[in-house]
């Protein structure tokens, strides 16, 4: 069996298949074309390329996306692919492929990738986080994906920061029209203006590891609010692991410390929950979208 995966990133459009043992049999991208229709063409041309590869036709295709399908319309919301929003993506692949489409979050995608045979393999309930140029996550169990009955389950970014300090008030403005949402605080963006120099948050991360005293302020602001953010999570879902991915996942010291951090917001006297690197990094989203469709009868 091959499943087909198909990531709709800002820039690019990736389209790959996999085998039941999660080897990529084919791996293809193309720039993202900036419309809708034009989009609609470019991942049926991914899709026929991928499966001239793989040497198969009729795979099943799984789709992640920078947003998700409103379960009262059915069309696009909240996606920073903004041609997205408002349409029937979902109707219109399916008619464009002639076949059926399961499509979910790029972050439930992440998180489902890493539950199925990553950093997650050998949990009950994941709590799949990115952290990169925004921030979100995504909720498995067993292997599925939690969407939730709104379909906004893991929309964790766009909550206010937990137990905010009066020099965090009242919070810096979100594009989401509101103040003070995690995103503006853990995004990667959110770590560089916390540093305030206009340096990038990777130039920010190696110079607090070279034990620059204001990068090295600015990592624990970071960390700490991180790790306010998860003590939320651990008290709603108290999920078996937390993965990290995107490019602040890349911070080795966060995994040092933000159990220990964590551990000193929630409400209870114990915190075993292990916080792990993603395994399978960029790939995530693209991996995660072809495992929407489980082995038959599972």
């Amino acid at each position: 069996m091959i499943r087909i995966g198909v990531d709709f990133g800002g820039s690019k459009i990736e389209a790959a298949a996999l085998d039941t043992q999660g080897r990529f049999q084919a791996r293809v991208r193309a720039r993202s074309p900036g419309s809708y229709e034009d989009s609609l063409e470019v991942v049926r041309d991914l899709i026929a390329d991928a499966e001239r590869q793989a040497g198969v036709r009729g795979a099943s295709i799984g789709v992640g996306i920078p947003g998700s399908p409103s379960p009262a319309s059915g069309l696009i919301r909240n996606a920073n692919t903004t041609h997205l929003n408002g349409r029937p993506l979902q109707t219109d692949m399916q008619r464009v492929l002639a076949r059926p489409v399961r499509l979910a979050n790029d972050a439930n995608c992440f998180a489902l990738s890493e539950a199925t045979d990553g950093a997650g393999a050998d949990a009950h309930v994941v709590f799949g986080v990115i952290i990169g140029t925004g921030c979100g996550a995504g909720v498995t169990v067993d292997r599925r994906v939690l969407a939730g009955r709104n379909a906004i389950a893991g929309e964790w970014g766009h909550t206010p920061l937990p137990w905010p300090g009066s020099d965090e008030l009242p919070g810096p403005a979100c594009f989401c029209g509101r103040r003070n949402c995690l995103e503006s605080w853990i995004s990667g963006p959110g770590f560089a203006r916390d540093h305030g120099t206009g340096a990038t948050a990777a130039a920010v991360a190696g110079a607090a590891q070279a034990g620059e005293a204001r990068a090295v302020a600015a990592l624990e602001r970071y960390t700490d609010r991180l790790a306010r953010g998860l003590a939320v999570i651990a008290d709603i879902l108290d999920p078996d692991v937390i993965v990290l991915g995107g490019g602040m996942s890349n911070v080795e010291g966060l995994y040092q410390h933000l159990p220990a951090a964590i551990a000193g917001y929630v409400f209870s006297d114990v915190f075993t929950t292990p916080v792990r690197k993603a395994v399978h990094g960029d790939s995530s989203g693209v991996r995660g979208a072809a495992w929407l469709w489980p082995e038959p009868g599972s």
